[in-house]
């Protein structure tokens, strides 16, 4: 199936909202348009073989042609610029692999400009009236320089297209048309994230009555994260991902919250609705991702089209010319996922921001250094013992220096109010340990009993 066909279908069956599909990029009539780019060059004798043989860079060739995107002083919008290098000797263009119609067209072309040439020399021509006499042996070399130049001239014409220059333009409106309504959905969907987000700070806030689903929602929200759906950012695999990867990893994440039955335990009938909605949010911006991708596959299909029939070789530099377009860098994803984590992931905190460096348990009684580096106090307390003074991470000398004042109550506080159960289990291993060295190997730990 050829790509127009494939395009005009996936557009048609993908369910994309009506709206995106008038802002497509509009591949069929860029074919059109292409097709009378061609003719045009064909009338003006620059016909395919022509054409590559003139813009080949090793054909030593009197005649050359150069095809330029100029940018335009007052707005975004690159034109196509046509020129045409020409080598003449006795006003007569030497080359031999112009068709007729080429040699006319460029003869013709240089023929007006030479009379413009001559027209403006002619005005200026009096004003050297009055110079002096010169002696025989100069006059003699301006007259051999002045036969030189009127044997072998050069003349660089700018061709006058007009179909390139529509063909152009239509293509950049179309981008800058799709980065608008990327605009558009990206600012909806970043409300949405915001009205969620707010909701789910209600949804998760600890209260002393055990009715809160601050658990869950971590759970989801760490399943989330080590998916990394639309955005890796491992050494080996970072960056955006496509449409069809993304769409893999939202159906891991959806099958795992389900194996683990975390909507289940939801104590909260809001949470439900809440999942649903951040579910929804995920759908709708892989929908534009797919959008998105199919519609830069036909950019650079069609610019694909125009270098393989004209053989200009412009559409490396019309997508840098473009790269400023959201559309064209696929920005959406990572703007997206931004907000995401800003609004929605950092509401529920995610416990292995609280570890410590050392020990991976929650870093309860955590010791801020001087270098602003967290430990928690037990494992402070270690490497004090073991005289090391440099801190584990960045080897500063600030081990030794800490002291009680080095202890975030704050924190403390914080690790407690939202990771209870963390902070218990980081609490009874602290007791293991010290009765262990209190004891010796035989001690053997008891919870605190009141008979």
């Amino acid at each position: 199936m050829k790509f127009g066909q494939d395009f005009k279908e996936t557009l048609a069956t993908q369910d994309f909202p009506s709206h995106w599909v008038e802002h497509a990029i509009p591949y069929g009539q860029l074919k059109k348009c292409l097709k009378k780019v061609l003719k045009e060059l064909k009338d003006l004798g620059l016909d395919h073989d022509t054409l590559q043989s003139l813009i080949d860079p090793e054909n030593h060739s009197p005649v050359a042609l150069k095809y330029r995107l100029i940018a335009s002083e007052n707005s975004d919008i690159v034109r196509p610029t046509l020129t045409v290098d020409v080598y003449l000797e006795d006003d007569v263009i030497v080359e031999a692999s112009l068709t007729p119609a080429s040699r006319l067209f460029f003869e013709k072309i240089a023929s007006e400009v030479r009379h413009s040439h001559q027209a403006d020399s002619g005005s200026t021509s009096g004003n050297s009236s009055d110079a002096g006499q010169d002696d025989d042996v100069s006059v003699q070399d301006q007259n051999s320089e002045i036969q030189h130049k009127k044997n072998r001239r050069h003349e660089t014409i700018q061709l006058p297209l007009v179909f390139d220059h529509e063909f152009f333009e239509m293509l950049q409106n179309d981008v800058s048309n799709i980065d608008s309504l990327q605009d558009t959905e990206r600012q909806q969907m970043s409300d949405e994230i915001k009205a969620l987000g707010e909701d789910l700070a209600q949804i998760t806030k600890p209260r002393r009555v055990h009715r809160t689903d601050m658990i869950p929602w971590r759970n989801i929200f760490e399943l989330y994260l080590d998916a990394e759906v639309f955005f890796a950012t491992h050494e080996q695999e970072h960056g955006a991902r496509s449409s069809q990867l993304a769409l893999k990893k939202l159906q891991w994440f959806q099958g795992e919250v389900k194996k683990r039955e975390l909507q289940r335990i939801f104590k909260i009938p809001q949470s439900q609705v809440a999942y649903d909605r951040f579910l929804r949010i995920n759908a709708n911006l892989l929908k534009m991702l797919q959008f998105q991708e199919i519609n830069q596959l036909a950019v650079h299909k069609i610019l694909k089209k125009f270098d393989k029939r004209t053989s200009f070789g412009i559409s490396k530099s019309f997508r840098s010319a473009i790269q400023s377009h959201q559309f064209m860098t696929g920005a959406i994803g990572r703007d997206v996922c931004a907000q995401m984590s800003q609004h929605l992931t950092n509401v529920v905190p995610q416990l292995n921001d609280y570890l410590c460096p050392i020990c991976f348990m929650v870093a309860y009684r955590p010791v801020k250094l001087d270098c602003s580096h967290i430990f928690c106090l037990r494992c402070i307390i270690k490497i004090q013992r073991s005289r090391e003074s440099h801190c584990p991470l960045c080897r500063s000398d600030v081990v030794m220096k800490a002291t009680i004042m080095h202890l975030d109550d704050d924190l403390a506080k914080y690790m407690k109010k939202h990771f209870p159960t963390e902070v218990s289990d980081k609490e009874r291993h602290n007791q293991i340990e010290r009765g262990l060295e209190d004891y010796g190997p035989g001690y053997k730990h008891q919870e605190c009993s009141v008979m």
